[in-house]
């Protein structure tokens, strides 16, 4: 019975793990400022709204903050031609609220996948079978890498129209909807900003799923 069960359990890793691998690279992805910095840079964000490397960190390290933070709302103060400047707006505020809410959803699925994995390889070596993992392996980094594929196919054919269904299924509000001239947020982050870092992580996930898929495969070879 035990046996069967855990021939059970870890094929099922073949649906948990690209949800592991890509909560993981959205989790990093967030948390990451050299990437917020990046896209300031490529940019040149600096001149768009004003602000200086520094103050642009400081906005980057705030949002990071907040997003792992217990505050409700973000407040995150610059400094702009020698003065303190609030630097979003009520309407950016509800929407970064919103989210955070994504991010930490994200979380969640990031732990739940991890402790199911963690259970299953913990189990198999427990048993000594941890052969059992590798087929799973094999098939989940693989179905991690043809959703990759996917997604890529259909940003290239038409990001625009794939981000704006990504906002209108994840948010119940409009508050998204944000005018580039005079709303921090959305100068802070372009639209070419987000299509780089669609590749940033489109890019980590299929090198995950690749490797993932790349280990079983050879531990089935070792097999025969």
């Amino acid at each position: 019975m035990a046996k069967a069960w855990l021939k059970a359990a870890a094929w099922g890793l073949v649906l948990v793990l690209p949800l592991l691998i890509t909560s993981a690279v959205i989790a990093f992805a967030v948390n990451f400022q050299p990437l917020y910095e990046y896209g300031f840079d490529h940019y040149d964000v600096g001149a768009t709204t004003g602000l200086d490397d520094a103050q642009l960190s400081i906005a980057a390290g705030g949002l990071i903050d907040y997003f792992n933070s217990g505050e409700e709302f973000i407040d995150v103060v610059v400094d702009k031609d020698g003065r303190p400047f609030q630097l979003f707006n009520d309407r950016e505020i509800i929407h970064l609220y919103d989210v955070k809410g994504l991010i930490r959803f994200d979380y969640g699925v990031f732990l739940a996948s991890l402790a199911y994995a963690a259970v299953v390889t913990g189990l198999a070596l427990y048993r000594r079978e941890l052969r059992r993992l590798a087929a799973p392996l094999f098939w989940g980094g693989g179905l991690t890498v043809a959703i990759i594929i996917a997604g890529v196919a259909l940003a290239v054919a038409d990001f625009d129209t794939l981000f704006t269904q990504f906002h209108l299924l994840s948010f119940a509000n409009d508050f998204w909807l944000l005018d580039p001239r005079t709303d921090y947020l959305i100068m802070l982050f372009p639209g070419g900003f987000w299509q780089d870092a669609a590749a940033f992580v489109g890019a980590l996930i299929g090198m995950a799923g690749g490797t993932a898929a790349f280990i079983g495969w050879r531990n089935l070879k070792q097999e025969e």
